[in-house]
């Protein structure tokens, strides 16, 4: 399987996600790259470190997204959701290989995912026979305060269910102190043990 990260400046977060996975899955292949990341800079020395104290060395020079690197990956896991997006925009050819790792990794968010399509699809359904049922006896500003009368109860379940989703982003180290590193190495080892058994 090959494996691309992406983050922002290709400094930190992604060469740190290269760096465990070569480490724990190492039949895997692996690079990363950055949506704006210059060419040939060292990963951050705080990255660097932290990985030091597991054992792990990084020797790593920054290099930006390029259409032959998505093109060489079977999958591309970014760190956030607006990497995400960002990729979706530039290069939209290579969409069906874009996840956030966590996205990747996470089965329990595609219970909670399709609970509430089937929500919005309930919610919309209902809001346009009320609508339509009711558009001829009531003026604007009463058909508006019904309506969202009518639907609060749907419109309750649907922010409980987005408040179950969880959050898809790996927290920016860059500029924190070598502790601040330290969480967000926790937090990705994580989900490439995840990742290790989803590959399994």
């Amino acid at each position: 399987m090959k494996i691309l990260f992406v983050c922002t400046g290709n400094t930190c977060r992604s060469p740190m996600a290269e760096a465990l996975v070569k480490h724990k899955i190492p039949e895997a292949e692996v690079q990363s790259a950055g949506v704006y990341a210059g060419a040939g800079e060292r990963a951050n020395v705080n990255a660097v470190e932290v990985l030091n104290k597991r054992g792990i060395q990084l020797q790593h020079v920054s290099q930006p997204v390029t259409d032959s690197l998505l093109h060489w990956a079977d999958v591309v896991m970014t760190m956030t959701t607006q990497h995400k997006q960002s990729l979706i925009m530039t290069f939209p050819n290579y969409q069906e290989k874009y996840f956030t790792l966590k996205e990747y990794v996470s089965e329990s968010d595609k219970k909670v995912w399709n609970e509430l399509k089937q929500a919005y699809a309930d919610y919309e359904e209902k809001r346009s026979l009320f609508i339509q049922e009711n558009q001829h006896k009531l003026d604007n500003i009463r058909l508006d305060k019904e309506l969202r009368g009518f639907l609060a109860e749907d419109l309750q379940h649907i922010r409980s269910l987005e408040a179950m989703l969880i959050n898809y982003d790996i927290s920016d180290p860059f500029g924190g102190s070598v502790e601040v590193y330290q969480k967000t190495l926790d937090e990705m080892d994580k989900y490439i043990d995840l990742l290790k058994k989803k590959i399994n």
